[in-house]
Protein backbone atom coordinates (compact mmCIF):
# COMPACT_ATOMS: atom_id res chain seq x y z
CA UNK A 1 0.00 0.00 0.00
CA UNK A 2 1.24 3.49 -0.87
CA UNK A 3 1.89 5.59 2.15
CA UNK A 4 2.95 8.99 0.08
CA UNK A 5 5.65 9.12 2.86
CA UNK A 6 3.36 10.35 5.61
CA UNK A 7 3.87 9.01 9.18
CA UNK A 8 1.19 7.95 11.47
CA UNK A 9 1.84 11.40 13.07
CA UNK A 10 1.20 13.06 9.91
CA UNK A 11 -1.79 11.34 9.05
CA UNK A 12 -3.59 11.89 12.35
CA UNK A 13 -2.45 15.74 12.07
CA UNK A 14 -3.77 15.91 7.86
CA UNK A 15 -7.25 13.85 9.47
CA UNK A 16 -8.05 16.63 11.88
CA UNK A 17 -7.08 19.18 9.52
CA UNK A 18 -9.68 17.80 7.22
CA UNK A 19 -11.94 17.85 9.80
CA UNK A 20 -11.38 20.72 11.33
CA UNK A 21 -12.39 22.35 7.64
CA UNK A 22 -15.72 20.48 7.49
CA UNK A 23 -16.43 21.41 11.40
CA UNK A 24 -15.02 24.87 12.24
CA UNK A 25 -17.30 26.82 9.24
CA UNK A 26 -20.33 24.66 11.15
CA UNK A 27 -19.48 25.76 14.73
CA UNK A 28 -18.69 29.62 13.05
CA UNK A 29 -22.08 29.78 11.39
CA UNK A 30 -23.90 28.51 14.22
CA UNK A 31 -22.19 30.37 17.08
CA UNK A 32 -24.87 32.03 18.18
CA UNK A 33 -26.86 28.70 18.65
CA UNK A 34 -24.06 27.59 20.78
CA UNK A 35 -23.60 30.64 22.25
CA UNK A 36 -27.17 30.64 23.41
CA UNK A 37 -27.21 27.62 24.73
CA UNK A 38 -24.43 28.07 27.32
CA UNK A 39 -25.31 31.22 28.39
CA UNK A 40 -28.85 30.95 28.28
CA UNK A 41 -29.16 35.05 26.71
CA UNK A 42 -33.24 34.93 27.17
CA UNK A 43 -32.19 36.86 30.49
CA UNK A 44 -30.03 38.93 28.51
CA UNK A 45 -31.07 41.74 25.94
CA UNK A 46 -28.49 41.81 23.23
CA UNK A 47 -26.87 45.46 24.01
CA UNK A 48 -25.46 45.83 20.32
CA UNK A 49 -22.43 47.57 20.65
CA UNK A 50 -21.10 47.66 17.63
CA UNK A 51 -23.68 49.46 15.98
CA UNK A 52 -22.88 52.03 19.26
CA UNK A 53 -19.12 52.13 18.48
CA UNK A 54 -20.18 53.05 14.40
CA UNK A 55 -22.61 55.82 15.68
CA UNK A 56 -20.17 57.34 17.95
CA UNK A 57 -17.44 57.60 15.35
CA UNK A 58 -18.92 58.06 11.85
CA UNK A 59 -16.56 59.66 9.37
CA UNK A 60 -18.18 62.88 9.02
CA UNK A 61 -17.98 64.41 13.27
CA UNK A 62 -14.31 65.70 12.76
CA UNK A 63 -15.29 67.78 9.84
CA UNK A 64 -18.42 68.79 11.17
CA UNK A 65 -17.46 69.85 14.47
CA UNK A 66 -14.72 71.75 13.05
CA UNK A 67 -16.99 74.08 10.29
CA UNK A 68 -19.80 76.46 11.65
CA UNK A 69 -21.88 76.20 8.63
CA UNK A 70 -23.21 73.36 9.23
CA UNK A 71 -26.63 73.61 10.73
CA UNK A 72 -28.86 70.82 13.17
CA UNK A 73 -31.92 69.71 13.94
CA UNK A 74 -32.92 67.59 16.95
CA UNK A 75 -36.87 66.47 17.21
CA UNK A 76 -36.66 65.84 21.09
CA UNK A 77 -40.34 65.00 20.61
CA UNK A 78 -39.80 61.75 18.59
CA UNK A 79 -42.34 58.50 18.91
CA UNK A 80 -40.98 55.99 21.41
CA UNK A 81 -42.86 53.56 23.56
CA UNK A 82 -44.54 52.04 20.63
CA UNK A 83 -44.30 49.64 17.37
CA UNK A 84 -41.63 50.19 14.67
CA UNK A 85 -44.38 50.95 12.39
CA UNK A 86 -45.33 53.84 14.13
CA UNK A 87 -41.97 55.05 15.16
CA UNK A 88 -40.44 54.45 11.76
CA UNK A 89 -43.53 57.16 10.25
CA UNK A 90 -42.65 59.58 12.62
CA UNK A 91 -38.82 59.24 12.03
CA UNK A 92 -39.04 59.75 8.10
CA UNK A 93 -41.08 62.84 8.98
CA UNK A 94 -38.71 64.24 11.16
CA UNK A 95 -35.59 63.04 8.68
CA UNK A 96 -37.31 64.87 6.03
CA UNK A 97 -38.34 68.05 7.63
CA UNK A 98 -34.52 68.30 8.55
CA UNK A 99 -33.52 67.55 4.92
CA UNK A 100 -36.02 69.79 3.55
CA UNK A 101 -34.37 72.90 5.34
CA UNK A 102 -30.58 71.68 4.90
CA UNK A 103 -30.05 70.38 8.17
CA UNK A 104 -28.45 67.37 9.59
CA UNK A 105 -30.61 65.77 11.75
CA UNK A 106 -30.69 62.63 14.48
CA UNK A 107 -32.24 59.66 13.36
CA UNK A 108 -29.65 58.20 15.75
CA UNK A 109 -31.55 58.72 18.97
CA UNK A 110 -32.72 54.89 19.38
CA UNK A 111 -35.48 53.08 19.45
CA UNK A 112 -37.25 52.20 22.58
CA UNK A 113 -37.55 48.82 24.18
CA UNK A 114 -40.85 48.28 24.45
CA UNK A 115 -42.17 44.75 26.47
CA UNK A 116 -44.23 43.78 23.45
CA UNK A 117 -40.28 43.96 21.45
CA UNK A 118 -38.63 41.73 24.23
CA UNK A 119 -41.72 39.64 23.62
CA UNK A 120 -42.52 39.85 27.68
CA UNK A 121 -44.19 41.57 30.03
CA UNK A 122 -42.81 44.21 32.94
CA UNK A 123 -43.15 41.64 35.29
CA UNK A 124 -40.77 38.87 33.96
CA UNK A 125 -37.42 38.65 34.23
CA UNK A 126 -36.21 40.46 31.16
CA UNK A 127 -38.75 43.23 31.97
CA UNK A 128 -37.93 43.62 35.42
CA UNK A 129 -33.97 44.07 34.59
CA UNK A 130 -34.56 46.55 31.93
CA UNK A 131 -36.91 48.79 34.28
CA UNK A 132 -33.93 48.36 37.16
CA UNK A 133 -31.42 49.46 34.66
CA UNK A 134 -29.36 46.65 34.16
CA UNK A 135 -30.16 46.83 30.21
CA UNK A 136 -29.96 50.02 28.13
CA UNK A 137 -34.11 51.08 27.31
CA UNK A 138 -32.55 52.16 23.75
CA UNK A 139 -31.48 50.33 20.60
CA UNK A 140 -29.49 52.33 18.41
CA UNK A 141 -31.51 52.34 15.24
CA UNK A 142 -29.06 51.85 13.16
CA UNK A 143 -29.63 47.80 14.32
CA UNK A 144 -32.44 48.53 11.61
CA UNK A 145 -31.38 50.84 9.33
CA UNK A 146 -28.56 51.74 6.99
CA UNK A 147 -27.51 54.80 4.42
CA UNK A 148 -28.77 58.39 4.59
CA UNK A 149 -30.89 58.07 7.42
CA UNK A 150 -28.80 57.36 9.79
CA UNK A 151 -25.41 59.51 9.04
CA UNK A 152 -24.94 57.51 5.14
CA UNK A 153 -23.31 59.46 2.50
CA UNK A 154 -25.97 61.77 0.62
CA UNK A 155 -26.31 60.71 -3.00
CA UNK A 156 -24.77 62.88 -5.94
CA UNK A 157 -26.35 66.46 -5.83
CA UNK A 158 -27.41 66.55 -2.48
CA UNK A 159 -26.40 69.33 -0.54
CA UNK A 160 -28.37 68.56 2.88
CA UNK A 161 -25.88 67.65 5.80
CA UNK A 162 -25.60 64.51 7.03
CA UNK A 163 -27.38 63.03 10.15
CA UNK A 164 -25.46 62.84 13.57
CA UNK A 165 -25.96 61.13 16.52
CA UNK A 166 -27.85 63.35 19.84
CA UNK A 167 -23.81 62.66 21.78
CA UNK A 168 -22.37 64.51 18.46
CA UNK A 169 -25.57 67.03 18.71
CA UNK A 170 -24.84 67.54 22.66
CA UNK A 171 -21.35 68.57 21.86
CA UNK A 172 -22.07 70.94 19.12
CA UNK A 173 -24.75 72.52 20.32
CA UNK A 174 -25.41 73.01 24.19
CA UNK A 175 -27.68 75.79 23.83
CA UNK A 176 -29.77 75.24 20.88
CA UNK A 177 -33.35 77.13 20.08
CA UNK A 178 -35.97 75.13 21.27
CA UNK A 179 -39.21 75.49 19.50
CA UNK A 180 -42.84 74.07 20.80
CA UNK A 181 -44.91 72.51 18.50
CA UNK A 182 -47.65 74.96 19.49
CA UNK A 183 -45.82 78.03 17.96
CA UNK A 184 -47.03 76.38 14.51
CA UNK A 185 -49.65 73.83 14.69
CA UNK A 186 -52.91 74.98 16.22
CA UNK A 187 -56.29 72.90 16.31
CA UNK A 188 -57.69 73.76 13.14
CA UNK A 189 -54.23 72.50 11.81
CA UNK A 190 -54.08 69.54 14.30
CA UNK A 191 -57.87 68.20 13.75
CA UNK A 192 -59.71 70.04 10.40
CA UNK A 193 -59.03 66.84 8.55
CA UNK A 194 -59.96 69.40 4.99
CA UNK A 195 -56.37 70.87 6.46
CA UNK A 196 -53.69 68.89 3.89
CA UNK A 197 -50.42 67.50 5.80
CA UNK A 198 -48.31 69.19 3.00
CA UNK A 199 -49.78 72.47 4.71
CA UNK A 200 -48.60 72.00 8.56
CA UNK A 201 -45.02 70.97 6.32
CA UNK A 202 -45.04 74.14 4.67
CA UNK A 203 -45.74 75.95 7.89
CA UNK A 204 -42.99 73.97 9.70
CA UNK A 205 -40.06 75.06 6.86
CA UNK A 206 -41.19 78.59 7.62
CA UNK A 207 -40.80 78.21 11.43
CA UNK A 208 -37.49 76.37 10.58
CA UNK A 209 -35.78 78.38 7.84
CA UNK A 210 -36.97 81.78 10.05
CA UNK A 211 -34.24 80.83 12.65
CA UNK A 212 -30.72 81.86 12.36
CA UNK A 213 -29.29 79.84 14.71
CA UNK A 214 -27.40 76.89 13.13
CA UNK A 215 -28.85 74.48 16.53
CA UNK A 216 -32.61 74.08 16.98
CA UNK A 217 -34.29 71.55 18.91
CA UNK A 218 -38.15 71.07 19.28
CA UNK A 219 -39.51 70.89 22.94
CA UNK A 220 -39.49 66.99 24.20
CA UNK A 221 -42.83 67.78 26.29
CA UNK A 222 -44.68 68.79 22.81
CA UNK A 223 -46.97 67.03 20.47
CA UNK A 224 -45.91 65.51 17.35
CA UNK A 225 -46.06 67.61 14.34
CA UNK A 226 -47.74 64.46 12.44
CA UNK A 227 -49.86 63.33 15.26
CA UNK A 228 -51.09 59.62 14.90
CA UNK A 229 -54.28 60.63 13.63
CA UNK A 230 -53.07 62.42 10.74
CA UNK A 231 -51.12 59.29 9.33
CA UNK A 232 -54.70 57.62 9.44
CA UNK A 233 -56.29 59.68 7.29
CA UNK A 234 -55.93 60.62 3.54
CA UNK A 235 -55.05 64.15 4.56
CA UNK A 236 -51.48 62.57 4.42
CA UNK A 237 -50.91 61.52 1.19
CA UNK A 238 -50.64 65.41 0.36
CA UNK A 239 -47.07 64.37 1.74
CA UNK A 240 -45.90 62.60 -1.39
CA UNK A 241 -45.09 65.32 -3.21
CA UNK A 242 -41.96 65.93 -0.64
CA UNK A 243 -41.31 62.73 -0.13
CA UNK A 244 -41.58 60.55 -3.67
CA UNK A 245 -38.20 62.39 -4.49
CA UNK A 246 -36.49 62.86 -1.42
CA UNK A 247 -33.10 61.20 -0.20
CA UNK A 248 -35.00 60.39 2.62
CA UNK A 249 -37.40 57.41 0.91
CA UNK A 250 -35.33 57.21 -2.36
CA UNK A 251 -31.94 55.74 -0.53
CA UNK A 252 -33.63 53.93 2.25
CA UNK A 253 -31.75 51.48 3.14
CA UNK A 254 -31.71 48.36 6.05
CA UNK A 255 -28.41 47.66 7.70
CA UNK A 256 -25.80 44.69 8.01
CA UNK A 257 -27.99 42.45 10.63
CA UNK A 258 -30.61 42.41 8.40
CA UNK A 259 -29.26 41.88 5.41
CA UNK A 260 -27.58 39.11 7.18
CA UNK A 261 -30.42 37.89 8.55
CA UNK A 262 -31.58 37.91 5.20
CA UNK A 263 -28.43 35.47 3.64
CA UNK A 264 -28.85 33.41 6.11
CA UNK A 265 -32.74 32.37 5.54
CA UNK A 266 -31.83 33.25 1.89
CA UNK A 267 -33.71 29.67 1.06
CA UNK A 268 -36.77 30.84 2.57
CA UNK A 269 -37.51 34.19 0.37
CA UNK A 270 -36.05 32.57 -2.93
CA UNK A 271 -36.93 28.52 -3.30
CA UNK A 272 -33.90 26.35 -3.84
CA UNK A 273 -31.32 28.71 -2.57
CA UNK A 274 -28.36 27.74 -1.36
CA UNK A 275 -27.50 28.60 2.12
CA UNK A 276 -23.54 28.69 3.07
CA UNK A 277 -22.06 27.54 5.64
CA UNK A 278 -19.23 30.08 4.94
CA UNK A 279 -21.35 32.90 5.29
CA UNK A 280 -20.62 33.26 8.98
CA UNK A 281 -17.68 35.21 7.60
CA UNK A 282 -16.98 38.36 7.10
CA UNK A 283 -17.35 39.72 3.29
CA UNK A 284 -19.30 36.14 2.25
CA UNK A 285 -22.19 37.33 0.32
CA UNK A 286 -25.16 36.25 -2.16
CA UNK A 287 -24.37 37.71 -5.53
CA UNK A 288 -27.70 39.51 -5.74
CA UNK A 289 -29.34 42.89 -6.34
CA UNK A 290 -31.01 44.19 -2.87
CA UNK A 291 -32.65 46.91 -4.68
CA UNK A 292 -34.22 44.26 -7.34
CA UNK A 293 -37.82 42.71 -6.64
CA UNK A 294 -37.23 38.67 -6.07
CA UNK A 295 -38.92 37.08 -8.52
CA UNK A 296 -42.37 35.06 -8.23
CA UNK A 297 -42.47 36.52 -4.53
CA UNK A 298 -46.16 37.06 -2.84
CA UNK A 299 -45.46 38.94 0.35
CA UNK A 300 -48.56 38.55 2.66
CA UNK A 301 -48.93 40.51 6.27
CA UNK A 302 -51.38 38.82 8.46
CA UNK A 303 -51.56 40.58 11.67
CA UNK A 304 -53.26 38.41 14.36
CA UNK A 305 -52.67 38.44 18.14
CA UNK A 306 -53.06 41.99 19.51
CA UNK A 307 -54.65 42.96 16.41
CA UNK A 308 -58.05 40.86 17.44
CA UNK A 309 -59.15 43.28 19.70
CA UNK A 310 -57.54 46.28 17.65
CA UNK A 311 -59.76 45.55 14.48
CA UNK A 312 -62.88 45.72 17.13
CA UNK A 313 -61.47 49.36 18.34
CA UNK A 314 -61.25 50.79 14.63
CA UNK A 315 -64.35 49.05 13.76
CA UNK A 316 -66.35 50.87 16.75
CA UNK A 317 -64.79 53.88 15.32
CA UNK A 318 -64.58 53.67 11.37
CA UNK A 319 -61.17 54.71 11.79
CA UNK A 320 -59.48 54.58 8.42
CA UNK A 321 -56.44 53.05 6.31
CA UNK A 322 -52.85 54.48 7.08
CA UNK A 323 -52.57 56.98 4.40
CA UNK A 324 -49.95 55.57 2.17
CA UNK A 325 -52.25 52.24 1.83
CA UNK A 326 -55.03 55.07 0.12
CA UNK A 327 -53.05 55.95 -3.29
CA UNK A 328 -55.92 56.60 -5.62
CA UNK A 329 -54.29 54.56 -8.14
CA UNK A 330 -54.17 51.07 -6.10
CA UNK A 331 -57.24 48.75 -7.11
CA UNK A 332 -57.70 47.49 -3.35
CA UNK A 333 -59.55 50.68 -1.88
CA UNK A 334 -61.55 51.58 1.49
CA UNK A 335 -64.65 53.19 1.84
CA UNK A 336 -65.09 54.24 5.27
CA UNK A 337 -68.84 53.98 6.48
CA UNK A 338 -70.35 56.65 7.22
CA UNK A 339 -72.80 54.65 10.18
CA UNK A 340 -70.83 54.45 12.38
CA UNK A 341 -68.35 55.72 15.13
CA UNK A 342 -67.61 57.09 18.52
CA UNK A 343 -67.52 53.87 19.79
CA UNK A 344 -70.90 51.89 18.36
CA UNK A 345 -71.31 50.55 15.05
CA UNK A 346 -73.94 47.86 12.97
CA UNK A 347 -72.48 44.23 12.69
CA UNK A 348 -72.23 44.73 9.10
CA UNK A 349 -69.26 47.21 9.40
CA UNK A 350 -67.94 45.33 12.30
CA UNK A 351 -68.23 41.76 9.53
CA UNK A 352 -66.30 44.22 6.86
CA UNK A 353 -63.81 45.66 9.38
CA UNK A 354 -63.03 42.10 9.87
CA UNK A 355 -62.35 40.61 6.69
CA UNK A 356 -60.37 43.04 5.85
CA UNK A 357 -58.47 43.80 9.43
CA UNK A 358 -58.17 40.49 10.74
CA UNK A 359 -59.33 38.06 7.97
CA UNK A 360 -60.23 34.41 8.67
CA UNK A 361 -58.18 31.41 6.95
CA UNK A 362 -60.56 30.82 4.29
CA UNK A 363 -60.73 34.73 3.89
CA UNK A 364 -56.89 35.21 3.11
CA UNK A 365 -57.11 31.87 0.68
CA UNK A 366 -59.64 33.94 -1.45
CA UNK A 367 -57.75 36.91 -1.51
CA UNK A 368 -54.15 35.02 -2.50
CA UNK A 369 -56.35 33.33 -5.22
CA UNK A 370 -57.94 36.53 -6.26
CA UNK A 371 -53.99 38.63 -6.28
CA UNK A 372 -52.43 35.57 -8.34
CA UNK A 373 -55.39 35.22 -11.03
CA UNK A 374 -55.16 39.17 -11.59
CA UNK A 375 -51.49 39.49 -11.14
CA UNK A 376 -49.63 40.51 -14.60
CA UNK A 377 -45.96 38.79 -12.97
CA UNK A 378 -46.28 35.30 -12.46
CA UNK A 379 -46.75 34.42 -8.69
CA UNK A 380 -44.68 30.98 -7.57
CA UNK A 381 -44.15 31.21 -4.20
CA UNK A 382 -45.10 32.98 -0.45
CA UNK A 383 -44.06 34.41 2.31
CA UNK A 384 -46.27 35.35 5.39
CA UNK A 385 -45.38 37.85 7.31
CA UNK A 386 -47.10 37.30 10.58
CA UNK A 387 -47.11 37.71 14.82
CA UNK A 388 -49.69 34.32 15.15
CA UNK A 389 -49.22 31.43 16.66
CA UNK A 390 -47.15 28.68 15.57
CA UNK A 391 -50.55 25.85 14.61
CA UNK A 392 -52.28 28.69 12.80
CA UNK A 393 -49.35 29.57 11.27
CA UNK A 394 -49.30 25.59 10.20
CA UNK A 395 -53.40 25.67 9.12
CA UNK A 396 -53.05 28.50 6.85
CA UNK A 397 -49.81 27.04 5.19
CA UNK A 398 -51.70 23.70 4.53
CA UNK A 399 -54.40 25.83 3.44
CA UNK A 400 -52.96 27.75 0.78
CA UNK A 401 -50.96 24.54 -0.22
CA UNK A 402 -54.27 23.11 -1.31
CA UNK A 403 -55.67 26.15 -2.89
CA UNK A 404 -52.79 26.24 -5.40
CA UNK A 405 -49.71 24.65 -6.75
CA UNK A 406 -46.82 26.99 -4.83
CA UNK A 407 -43.43 26.09 -5.43
CA UNK A 408 -43.01 27.04 -1.48
CA UNK A 409 -44.99 28.15 1.00
CA UNK A 410 -43.49 30.03 4.57
CA UNK A 411 -43.91 32.02 7.36
CA UNK A 412 -41.88 34.45 9.60
CA UNK A 413 -41.96 31.64 12.18
CA UNK A 414 -39.90 29.57 9.37
CA UNK A 415 -36.77 32.14 10.39
CA UNK A 416 -33.26 30.70 11.71
CA UNK A 417 -32.19 34.38 13.41
CA UNK A 418 -29.49 35.58 16.01
CA UNK A 419 -30.27 36.82 19.21
CA UNK A 420 -29.79 40.20 17.74
CA UNK A 421 -31.80 39.66 15.14
CA UNK A 422 -34.57 38.38 17.15
CA UNK A 423 -35.19 41.96 17.78
CA UNK A 424 -35.15 43.79 14.83
CA UNK A 425 -37.19 41.25 12.39
CA UNK A 426 -39.46 43.37 11.87
CA UNK A 427 -37.28 45.19 10.17
CA UNK A 428 -36.51 41.99 8.35
CA UNK A 429 -39.99 41.43 6.97
CA UNK A 430 -40.47 44.98 5.83
CA UNK A 431 -36.98 44.39 3.73
CA UNK A 432 -38.80 41.48 2.17
CA UNK A 433 -41.62 42.84 1.44
CA UNK A 434 -40.29 46.16 -0.02
CA UNK A 435 -38.84 43.75 -2.75
CA UNK A 436 -41.76 41.16 -3.42
CA UNK A 437 -43.39 40.98 -6.69
CA UNK A 438 -46.52 41.41 -5.12
CA UNK A 439 -47.50 42.47 -1.38
CA UNK A 440 -51.13 42.09 0.11
CA UNK A 441 -50.75 44.22 3.44
CA UNK A 442 -53.49 45.51 6.45
CA UNK A 443 -54.75 48.55 5.76
CA UNK A 444 -54.34 49.33 9.19
CA UNK A 445 -51.18 48.58 9.79
CA UNK A 446 -48.38 51.20 9.93
CA UNK A 447 -45.79 48.41 8.92
CA UNK A 448 -47.75 47.95 6.06
CA UNK A 449 -47.95 51.27 5.27
CA UNK A 450 -44.22 51.93 5.86
CA UNK A 451 -43.52 49.66 3.06
CA UNK A 452 -45.78 50.36 0.43
CA UNK A 453 -43.94 53.71 0.61
CA UNK A 454 -40.99 52.61 0.26
CA UNK A 455 -42.48 49.93 -2.72
CA UNK A 456 -43.86 53.47 -4.39
CA UNK A 457 -40.63 55.39 -3.78
CA UNK A 458 -38.71 52.76 -5.55
CA UNK A 459 -40.74 52.87 -8.26
CA UNK A 460 -42.68 49.33 -7.76
CA UNK A 461 -46.42 49.25 -10.08
CA UNK A 462 -49.16 50.40 -8.32
CA UNK A 463 -51.19 47.14 -8.71
CA UNK A 464 -48.37 44.99 -7.05
CA UNK A 465 -49.54 46.15 -3.70
CA UNK A 466 -53.52 44.96 -2.69
CA UNK A 467 -54.98 44.69 0.67
CA UNK A 468 -57.10 42.28 2.55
Amino acid sequence: MLSYGLTKRGTRFLLLAIILCFVFPGLLYYRETFRTYFTDPSHLPPLYEDYREREQNLEHYKEYEARKDVKYLWSANHAHSSGWGNVMQDYVMNGLLAHTTGRSWFPLYGLQWTFNSLSDSPDSTIGRQVQRGQFPRIRPINSDVLGVMVGGEMPPGDTAPRAVSKDFFNKVCPHPTIVHVTDVNDDRMRFDESVPAAYIFEKWIEKINSIEDPCVEIDPKSEAIFEYWIFGHQRMLSMWEYLKDSSVSTHWGWSPLIHDAYRRNRHIFVPGAKTSLFEGFSGSTVAENYTEPIPGLLALHVRRGDFQDHCVHLGKWSSNWNAFNMFPEFSDKFQRPTDGGWGETSEKNMQMYMQRCFPTIEQIVQKVMQVRVESERPLTHIYIMTNGIVSWVEELKEALGSSGNWDQIKSSRDLDITWEQKFVVQALDMFVAQRAEVLIGNGWSSLTSNVVMLRMAQGSPPDSNRFW
